[in-house]
């Protein structure tokens, strides 16, 4: 016999335990549903272990420059892998404890460990129990996608998730895969004294981006001794005495690299393959991920998709605010939809870079009239007083409405700076308000103001 709820949760991952917490404080029954690790990629996997480790490895890289400060150190720095890897394990072990911990203290909330499958549009099993609920929401989250390459199945290779495992550090580490995640491992690795090679199907890195944000990305992790091997049309792997063979052949340069590890770090799939959808009904995109509408409900009445497994959003942040949107439609009255989201995001190499809202390419193709301003970091006080002036700031807005319509800040403190140009296009008035702002000195955000008196016609 089925038990009831009135809500059933499947994933506690960004979205799902705060979902939880406002349905149970609405009165709601509600059974959440876990089968692995409480608190999802995020805490897991993603954002808090590796930059955790972003940040070792900056310090790494601020000792061996300490000289610069004029501070002495010993001539060697030293990276304890172990004691790394330690600090990063802790602080995921904190945040999902304290994650399980509030779940199973929740008021009419009943938490269950176990892999939950559909047998009908509101009816799932886990085990030979089974559960219904007239409002299911789904928060599976997504894992590493591993392409069918040559060879692929011949090698023993890392992801995002198994990298950190790691309690030493790789001799050489081939890195396939020239985007967000790749390069934030590369980079890291790097600083903590790998060899790194970073393998790239495409002819520029982080490919969604600018091409002056290629370039620039590209220069920086160059000259930390990072090798890039671009335009890799075939990549492909065999098993060497050394580790793995990886074929590249690039249109310049040897054909293959041996390194002692490889990473995979092309792209995410959502955990959506083995949830028996089809007894529900609920409609898959081509590439597996759950059909949702602007409120992100699926096709099946009372039945939502939230975070990575929607195919909206690929962030913790997005992840929070589809429950965000979800918990006041169904709870406040309200009408949140999606496509009203500006999307921002970081990538976190260092220094890191802000983004929001279109590129200079979109603004471009939409045929719209566009002014554009770019700056280079040498001209920020903070980011010199730092000795940190790789990168620049852009901004580009509409000629017109004299609207920002998307920004990118590539430079020291750029994930913090740009929440500023974030915050001026989601209150929706023109950059003359964030121009005539008075900011804080010296602060990096001191000259947005300069960049946006400085918006030309493109």
């Amino acid at each position: 016999m089925s038990k009831p709820f009135d809500a059933i949760v499947i994933g506690a991952g960004q979205a799902g335990p705060s979902l939880v917490g406002q349905l149970t404080g609405a009165g709601m029954k509600v059974l959440m549903v876990e089968r692995k690790l409480f608190g999802g990629t995020c805490v897991n996997t993603g954002c808090m272990p590796t930059k955790t480790l972003v940040a070792s490895a900056y310090a790494a890289h601020l000792a061996r420059r300490a000289s610069d400060f004029g501070i002495l150190v010993g001539a060697e720095v030293g990276i304890d892998m172990k004691r790394v890897k330690q600090r990063a394990d802790t602080v995921s072990y904190n945040a999902r404890t304290g994650v399980e911990k509030w779940l199973r203290g929740m008021e009419n909330c009943t938490v269950i460990e176990g892999h939950a499958r559909f047998t009908a549009p509101h009816e799932i099993a886990i085990g030979s129990e089974t559960y219904t609920a007239p409002r299911i929401f789904l928060n599976v989250g997504g894992r590493a996608n591993i392409p069918d390459m040559p060879g692929i199945n011949d090698i023993e290779y890392l992801t995002n998730t198994s990298i950190l495992q790691l309690d030493e550090v790789p001799e050489h580490l081939v890195v396939v895969g020239g985007s967000y995640i790749g390069l934030e491992f590369a980079q890291m690795y790097r600083r903590f004294g790998a060899e790194v090679t970073v393998v790239e199907k495409g002819p520029r890195l982080v490919s969604r981006e600018d091409e002056d944000i290629s370039d620039a990305i590209k220069d920086i992790l160059e000259a930390e001794g990072i090798a890039m091997r671009l335009n890799a049309e075939c990549i492909s792997f065999k098993p060497h005495p050394n580790g793995v063979e990886v074929g590249v052949d690039c249109t310049n340069g040897a054909p293959s690299v041996v390194g002692s590890h490889v990473l995979m770090a092309i792209g995410r799939r959502p955990n959506t393959d083995d949830l028996a959808l089809d007894k529900a009904g609920v409609a898959l995109d081509e590439r597996g991920f759950i059909k949702v509408d602007d409120h992100l409900a699926t096709n099946v009445d009372g039945i939502w998709a939230l975070g990575d497994c929607n195919g909206r959003g690929a962030f913790t942040h997005t992840a929070y605010n589809d429950y965000e949107i979800v918990a006041a439609n169904l709870l406040d009255g309200e009408n949140r939809k999606v496509s009203e989201r500006i999307p921002g995001y970081a990538l976190y190499i260092d220094p890191p870079l802000g983004r929001v809202g279109v590129t200079e390419s979109q603004a471009r193709a939409s045929g719209r009239p566009i002014l554009v301003s770019k700056r280079p970091m040498t001209r920020v006080g903070r980011a010199v007083e730092r000795d940190e002036t790789l990168g620049f700031m852009k901004v580009i807005a509409d000629a017109e409405t004299q609207k920002i319509l998307g920004a990118a800040i590539l430079g020291t403190s750029g994930d913090e700076a740009i929440h500023g140009i974030l915050d001026t296009m989601n209150a929706d008035v023109g950059y003359p308000q964030l121009k005539w702002s008075v900011p804080i000195h010296p602060t990096v955000s001191e000259l947005i103001p300069t960049l946006l008196g400085d918006l030309k016609p493109a």
